[in-house]
């Protein structure tokens, strides 16, 4: 007998039937289709098999006694044979009555079954019954990760507007303990984007569940590990230090109710981390201009500035907040994908911070100094509104400004541009003039619009910061240039 078109069987005179069935259990084989086809050839006969409701899921539908089927799937009888109409036919419950793996195979041919055939469709049902039962499995264990995955990222969403009560409750269930801490650092893995499903399974390993890990819903090569111990992040190092092409960040530690904070640390690190031959940065590892600044001066302002969102209610007030610290970091898609709402959620949220502030996101030094006045504010509690008196004597951007320290470390990084014989500074001075546009920037300086963008590009190993993707590492490079005078302050209602 010449084997079967899909190429999986000898001959039956070379291989007996039931060896050749059980080669279907095979890891390369494991194909209830298959399984029926070679069932229908080693039977000279047509073979179906369907679910409990009667739904196809392999082989050739052919017409059966329908109270027959209802016996057998209701559990009445195991198996059954009908003879009519000049055709034989055999029907065999798969699994249990209403399991997943739950079925019906039927075989219907033009002569009666021998001890051979009858053989064949019993042990057939038992093999399709394996098989099922493993799909079955395996479909379900894809559920559970999809579910623990989603689980995960709920988690980070929570983090990420401040609720910390609700984030607790569900990690509890799943991961106990593992938001039982006042702070955490947070952690970006970079890799190509086929790669990171990997990634993220070698995270989880060397975490061992210490650490929550999600996929990072706005950056498709991102991994974000939220961990509150050092040993998780040890073992993230040593997962770049095995694999070409992984970048890691990491955020300072900061209490769990930044964890936004945290996050855009971490991503201006990950840029950082580009240029290291070890291909990881902490943000704590390079001086960042809010540290140089007086802190009172600074706190002061900040209040000063932000004080119109303190007449609204706690959580509106947080909600805001957080949505404009990640707005500022990166595009209203992109944290709207973070924080599991809509773009339109994200930008109307963002004008309403606009309207209370009396500042223009459109311009990148307003952004520049709310995004370090959000930072700033971040720990600090509301307060009852300040007296008139004292709001007239409160500092003002230029004080927050005018330290020597801030100075000098503003002349220092803007100075780097200086060697280049391009006059890059020129160039990112007049750019951050104008909003961040390079078409306007052009225009102004006389050259062409990519020219102004090659430039900025040329500008980023220079500074150590990304300037094109916006969000930390570009605000710094703006307070640089206010810190220096190179750029004019921006309208602020405070």
């Amino acid at each position: 007998m010449a084997g079967s078109e899909d190429g999986v069987r000898g001959t039956h005179a070379e291989v007996p039937w039931a060896q050749e069935l059980l080669e279907q259990l095979r890891p390369a084989g494991r194909d209830v289709r298959r399984v029926v086809a070679w069932l229908a050839d080693g039977v000279h006969g047509t073979v179906v098999l369907q679910d409990d409701t009667g739904n196809l899921l392999a082989g050739t539908p052919i017409p059966l006694d329908e109270v027959l089927v209802a016996d057998i799937v209701t559990g009445r009888i195991a198996s059954a044979a009908w003879e009519g109409d000049g055709r034989h036919q055999r029907l065999v419950r798969v699994g249990q009555p209403r399991s997943a793996a739950a079925g019906v195979l039927a075989v219907s041919r033009d002569v009666p079954f021998d001890r051979r055939a009858a053989d064949m469709v019993t042990h057939t049902a038992q093999v399709v019954e394996l098989l099922l039962r493993a799909r079955e499995s395996t479909a379900a264990g894809h559920r559970l990760q999809r579910a623990t995955s989603d689980l995960r990222l709920a988690i980070l969403q929570l983090l990420m507007v401040e609720d910390i009560v609700s984030a607790r409750r569900v990690a509890a269930g799943l991961w106990p303990g593992l938001l039982d801490t006042d702070s955490a650092c947070v952690y970006v893995v970079e890799s190509a984007a086929e790669e990171r499903d990997r990634l993220l399974e070698e995270c989880l390993h060397v975490t061992a569940e210490q650490a929550l890990v999600v996929r990072c819903p706005a950056m498709d090569q991102h991994v974000i590990v939220v961990t509150p111990g050092e040993a998780a992040a040890r073992e993230l190092r040593t997962v770049i230090g095995r694999r070409p092409g992984t970048f890691l960040g990491g955020s300072a530690r900061q209490s769990l109710a930044r964890t936004a904070t945290a996050y855009g640390q971490a991503v201006s690190a990950l840029a950082v981390a580009h240029f290291r031959p070890d291909h990881a940065a902490v943000y704590a590892e390079r001086t960042h201009p809010e540290r140089l600044m007086d802190p009172e001066l600074l706190h002061s302002w900040t209040a000063q500035l932000l004080r119109p969102l303190d007449a609204l209610a706690h959580h509106t007030r947080a909600e805001l907040l957080a949505t404009t610290r990640l707005g500022l970091e990166f595009t209203a898609v992109n944290a709207a994908k973070v924080l599991g709402v809509s773009r339109n959620t994200v930008r109307a949220r963002m004008e309403r911070v606009e309207g209370l502030l009396g500042v223009s996101f459109s311009d990148l030094t307003a952004r520049a100094v709310v995004h370090l006045a959000l930072n700033t504010q971040v720990g600090m509690e509301p307060g009852p509104a300040a007296p008139a008196a004292e709001r007239e004597a409160a500092a003002g951007l230029c004080d927050v400004l005018s330290g020597p320290a801030l100075r000098t470390w503003g002349q220092e990084l803007v100075g780097r541009l200086a060697l280049d014989a391009r006059d890059l500074r020129r160039t990112l001075r007049t750019w951050i003039a104008a909003g961040g546009n390079s078409e306007r920037t052009a225009q102004a300086l006389g050259v062409h619009a990519q020219t102004v963008r090659e430039h900025v590009r040329s500008a980023e190993p220079v500074l150590e910061r990304q300037l094109l993707a916006g969000g930390s590492d570009l605000y710094e490079v703006v307070l640089a240039h206010l810190a220096t005078g190179d750029v004019p302050h921006p309208r602020l209602a405070a």
